[in-house]
């Protein structure tokens, strides 16, 4: 499969990546806005426990998460690689 090819077929995924990526991103907009805490001025307040959860999870390498944190990861890229299988398995045709 000669680059200029492959390179079509992958930048012919852009838009439906793109969606991918919004709606996950819409999911956990949605998790954060429901496990904080709505203020007066509108501004949300997380709680502490979060907060260090996820500082925790942000210098942790990949490598070293548990393997229910790895398998939260695994989901999401679940969603691109089923994406990215069925453009493939779909006839050639990339412009």
């Amino acid at each position: 499969m000669d680059k200029e090819l492959v390179e079509g077929a992958l930048f012919s995924l852009l838009e439906p990546l793109a969606a991918i990526e919004h709606e996950r991103w819409a999911r956990w907009q949605r998790y954060m806005h429901d496990s904080g805490q709505l203020q007066a001025d509108g501004s949300l307040l997380i709680p502490a426990a979060l907060v260090q959860h996820w500082e925790r999870q942000i210098a942790t390498p990949y490598a070293a998460l548990s393997e229910s944190e790895k398998e939260s990861d695994r989901e999401q890229v679940h969603h691109v690689i089923k994406l990215i299988v069925n453009r493939f398995a779909a006839p050639w045709s990339y412009s």
